[in-house]
């Protein structure tokens, strides 16, 4: 997550939390809400770590769920294991908002916060970011299967403008972390970078050309190739960086600092230009957003489009602990290529009250239909995390110092959030909007630390 940023690419999972957190609940988080972290291990009523280091149920134990500061290894769901398919972007099928997500891949390709919108013409998805409401935070979208090694190539054309960041990033449920990142105060230039569980090191980030027009106007394709020993950044087929494993090796915890653990694919536009993000974000970011600009102006939101994702699955590497076609589970909290075990057990939870150690709980009461937002607003406990104002995954700012933002709140229902149309840039004009939600949030800084450094500036959590 390149400084703030690449998980940051997901940086918006304006969540709408489905779930209140009583105050009988509350636990360290500033806003009430029970954090996780180095030396701080989730609770038993509220099992599963977050990748925004808070505490909960439900979605919490789902995508992002890290094992290491979760309550117990099995707290998370196992994740659904890679699937090589071409993932044409042409309409919101496939695209469920994290309020309903319960584990089923194969009931959609990805998880969606914010609000993505499908082109008129058909050719794409459009990831929004608007001043305020469902999009105040961005528009992300995860993928349901992961991946543990593979070749990924997204095609799509960046926002644009000083303080918009769009991002293309495989992130690990331990913050192993490839990214592509597009500041759009720069549109000849997408920056690569890696981590390894969450440890930040800004020397590790390199800028990579963008030729044949710019990232906003032009259709481009960036690649991610993934091997055990050698990962590599393409742009428009041809590869401009090399990272080979040997390279990374740490004699201080005589570990390699290579990204390592299944990952999610992770589509987004982020704000990082908010006066409430750390200086250096701002700066890295090319200042604070002009929401008087012509995209914001003339169509309510900066925007992003994504039109293919294309995923080539590798095997698992030489030793892996393979007994399964199914999924894939952490053996213990090491978080390196040994802790993943590829097994036959379930990911699915049969409702948002679920965790790893209780996949059948559902909501008291519940009609046999299942799932609804109606019965999870009037649960008790957080079950569907999500962040504002900064960008998940390894370092929720870029220095100079963090102001993640969280929050909790009374449960509400959510779905789709309506919006005025209008005409846009390109001729695209807003229509329904899939998975978005609206509400009030408090300020919080999460920090999570790393498994052999210092704590890490981390993102904050909405939840509604």
């Amino acid at each position: 997550m390149v400084h703030l940023g690449a998980a940051a690419a997901v940086a918006i999972f304006s969540v709408s939390a489905v779930l209140g957190q009583s105050s009988s609940q509350a636990g360290n988080g500033a806003s009430g809400g029970t954090t996780c972290g180095a030396g701080s291990k989730c609770p038993s009523n509220l099992p599963c770590c977050s990748q925004y280091g808070a505490c909960g149920v439900g979605a919490y134990c789902l995508g992002g769920c890290d094992p290491q500061f979760s309550n117990t290894l099995d707290s998370c769901v196992p994740a659904p294991i890679c699937n090589s398919e071409d993932y044409k972007l042409t309409s919101l099928d496939g695209i469920t908002p994290n309020t309903q997500y319960l584990g089923d891949a194969k009931q959609a390709n990805w998880v969606s916060s914010g609000t993505p919108l499908q082109a008129p013409d058909n050719d794409s998805i459009i990831l929004t970011l608007s001043e305020d409401g469902a999009s105040g935070s961005g528009t992300l979208l995860a993928s349901t299967h992961y991946v543990w090694y593979g070749k990924v190539t997204a095609k799509l054309k960046t926002g644009r403008g000083a303080g918009v960041v769009s991002a293309f990033i495989l992130l690990s449920d331990v913050k192993d972390e490839i990214d592509f990142e597009f500041v759009g105060a720069d549109l000849q230039t997408a920056q690569s970078n890696f981590y390894f569980q969450g440890i930040t090191n800004y020397n590790q980030e390199k800028n990579l050309t963008v030729s044949n027009g710019d990232t906003f106007n032009d259709w481009h394709t960036y690649e991610i190739d993934w091997q055990p020993e050698q990962l590599t950044w393409s742009v428009d087929g041809t590869i401009q960086r090399t990272l080979t494993k040997s390279s990374t090796f740490n004699k201080t915890d005589n570990q390699y600092h290579y990204p390592q653990t299944p990952a999610r694919v992770e589509l987004s536009l982020w704000p990082a230009g908010l006066e409430k993000n750390g200086a250096g974000t701002v700066a890295w970011a090319g200042g604070l957003i002009d929401w008087t600009a012509q995209d914001p102006k003339t169509n309510g939101y900066y925007y992003a489009m994504f039109q293919d994702v294309n995923v080539q699955c590798y095997s698992a590497p030489s030793g892996a602990n393979v007994s399964g076609t199914n999924s894939y589970i952490y053996t213990d909290t090491n978080g390196v290529n040994s802790s993943i075990a590829v097994t036959n057990d379930d990911t699915i939870l049969k409702s948002l009250l679920g965790t790893g150690t209780d996949m059948n709980k559902d909501y008291p009461n519940a009609k046999p239909s299942g799932t609804s937002s109606a019965a999870a607003a009037q649960s008790t406990v957080p079950s569907v995390p999500g962040l504002t104002g900064a960008g998940p995954g390894t370092d929720g700012t870029r220095g100079g110092g963090s102001t993640g933002n969280s929050g909790s709140g009374p449960g509400s229902s959510a779905g789709s959030a309506a919006g005025p149309a209008s005409t846009g840039v390109g001729g695209f004009s807003q229509g329904g909007q899939k998975g978005g939600s609206s509400g009030a949030s408090k300020s919080e800084v999460l920090m999570r630390g790393p498994m052999f450094g210092a704590l890490v500036a981390f993102i904050g959590m909405l939840m509604m």
